[in-house]
């Protein structure tokens, strides 16, 4: 058989079952299902630490088609579990590519499905949430591909960000600068590293499970929590770290899950979105300017904005405009801030970068 024509299924834990063709490696593919509408910046997608444990969908009609670039990439592998697409392209037009996507996911290891009518099954999601899906070419028995979904844990309660850090610590940046800034890695983008040394920042990345006495050996001037997966409430080693970080009394910076890790540390609550936020034109306003932004994505859980109320030492900054959940929180009595989407934004805009000019001159201003 034509390898381009072999079948594949996608079944949803609510039963809903998708038949497409594959594409990428073959093999089974499971966790949650969760959508993107980015048209472009699919290997940086990919590559995100913040996608792993999920079956990813690409909303867009054409994926692929400008091919791979080693370079264009988040971390040092594709994170997603498995890719949903209509039309995977194995072609491309870019001369500068070095390599088909086809390829580039066979490399990987990751299983697609294809010819699936993604707009209707994005619209599906949305109305009933996140839920966990399988792909697989070659399981095509519908009750078998059923047991196995079944073994897929739920997002809830799963701590992924100690399986996507780094294993070693490392250092970016001048050693000679003034500004040394301790990222804890939970999943952290390349592209945020380069944003602070971009700016002269000297950055050492330490392992998520680090102890604080260690990070603090470092001696920085100022602290950053990373992006990365998973439920931060199953992370109590973390937010254990950033209490002690705040102690400090130290600048603190904090993206995506290091959002939710600073509220998480002063008692505010997180929680399970109904399908998450992906895409690169989310509106979000800041309260504090009153200026609005179009913002890059990509969390499936929130800081719950009625605990927020409760707590008198912290004040949201942002909102997001479609739903007003919190995107971002600041502690009046720390120099300590947050937002909960994506300013290095490696695919989308770059409206939201003065967040990292914010955070130096923080650092600057408490040196």
């Amino acid at each position: 058989m034509n390898k381009s024509k072999r079948t594949a299924i996608l079944l949803l834990e609510d039963g809903t079952i998708c038949q497409g063709t594959a594409f990428g490696a073959s093999g089974t593919a499971s966790g949650e299902i969760c959508f993107n509408t980015g048209m472009t910046g699919y290997q940086e997608v990919f590559t995100d630490p913040s996608y792993f444990g999920q079956i990813l969908i690409m909303n867009n009609v054409h994926i692929g088609n400008y091919g791979v670039m080693y370079a264009e990439v988040e971390s040092n592998s594709v994170k997603i579990r498995g890719l949903i697409a209509r039309n995977l392209e194995e072609s491309y037009s870019r001369l500068q590519a070095e390599s088909s996507l086809e390829e580039y996911l066979i490399n990987n290891n990751i299983v697609c499905i294809e010819g699936v009518d993604t707009r209707s099954l994005v619209t599906h999601v949305r109305k009933q949430g996140a839920m966990n899906c399988i792909i697989s070419s070659e399981i095509l028995d519908i009750k078998e591909l059923k047991k196995e979904l079944a073994k897929a844990p739920a997002m809830n309660g799963l701590e992924l960000a100690s399986q996507v850090t780094t294993q070693q610590e490392f250092e970016l940046g001048d050693p000679t600068s003034l500004v040394k800034v301790a990222v804890l890695d939970f999943g952290c983008k390349q592209n945020i590293l380069k944003c602070m040394t971009d700016r002269g920042a000297y950055v050492k990345v330490f392992p998520a499970k680090t102890s604080f006495d260690k990070i603090k050996s470092f001696n920085p001037s100022g602290y950053f929590l990373s992006n990365g997966p998973g439920d931060p409430a199953a992370m109590n080693y973390a937010v254990e770290t950033v209490k002690e970080i705040l102690k400090e009394k130290k600048p603190v910076f904090g993206i995506c899950l290091g959002h939710q890790l600073l509220a998480l540390a002063n008692g505010v609550t997180t929680y399970k979105l109904h399908h998450g936020h992906r895409g690169l034109n989310h509106p979000v306003k800041n309260l504090l300017t009153g200026k609005c932004e179009i913002t890059t994505q990509n969390h499936g859980f929130g800081v719950d904005p009625n605990s927020i109320s409760k707590e008198k030492n912290i004040e949201v900054t942002h909102i997001n405009l479609n739903d007003q959940s919190v995107e971002g929180i600041r502690l009046k009595d720390k120099p300590a801030f947050s937002v909960q989407y994506h300013p290095e934004s490696t695919p989308g805009p770059q409206d939201s970068r003065y967040l990292f000019d914010e955070f130096i001159s923080l650092i600057q201003y408490h040196n």
